[in-house]
């Protein structure tokens, strides 16, 4: 069991926002592509969407995947879910590795079961400067598709597992301080609004 602070979501404490640019070449001059990621924060009601299973695994997805990942590792973070950057679609990045070169990109997962209960102390990128004590369930078995559309069926434990619980629930527009209690989320809130007014009279 690790009683570590986990880096969720692409937790960073240096910045509150990633913007991506992709830029694609033809034959006949340049043309340029912007897809801009931007990090959603709670209380965004956006965050409360539900995303919907990708049907088809395209050179759309695929960039979207991408595009994710550099986000995701542009805020050093660990896992990132598509609805916490406005996009509605069941895609998943997450990356453990301390090089962050082992990138695993779920389509369209689903947990199957859930064994044990374990506890981590979580924090987000959609929830900024902030962290608790989640309990979660230890093991799981779970599938998904592959960026070549190929049908994976798994098992894991410990972090990776907690992760996966983590951006599963974003994707269906639950987010980890749901697990808290009412005194301490509405604590949050008074921190967040505070923190928005300091910002704006700073401006």
């Amino acid at each position: 069991m690790l009683a570590e602070t986990i880096f969720f979501c692409g937790l960073t404490t240096t910045s509150y926002f990633s913007c991506i640019l992709s830029a694609s070449y033809n034959n006949f001059g340049v043309n340029i592509a912007m897809a801009i990621l931007k990090v959603l924060h709670f209380p965004d009601t956006r965050l409360r969407d539900k995303a919907l299973p990708v049907y088809k695994i395209d050179s759309k997805v695929k960039e979207i995947a991408k595009n994710m990942l550099d986000v995701m590792y542009a805020e050093n973070g660990i896992g990132l879910a598509a609805t916490q950057v406005n996009i509605r679609q069941r895609i998943i990045v997450i990356d453990l590795s301390e090089e962050k070169n082992e990138p695993l990109i779920l389509i369209n997962p689903k947990i199957t079961k859930l064994v044990g209960n374990q506890t981590m102390r979580e924090g987000c990128l959609s929830v900024p400067d902030y962290y608790d004590i989640i309990e979660r369930a230890e093991y799981i078995e779970y599938c998904y598709k592959t960026l070549d559309d190929e049908v994976i069926n798994s098992n894991t434990d410990g972090l990776l597992a907690v992760c996966i619980q983590h951006e599963i629930d974003h994707l269906d527009g639950k987010l980890f301080i749901d697990y808290l209690s009412l005194l301490k989320r509405q604590r949050l809130k008074k921190k967040i609004n505070k923190q928005e007014k300091l910002q704006q009279s700073i401006l």
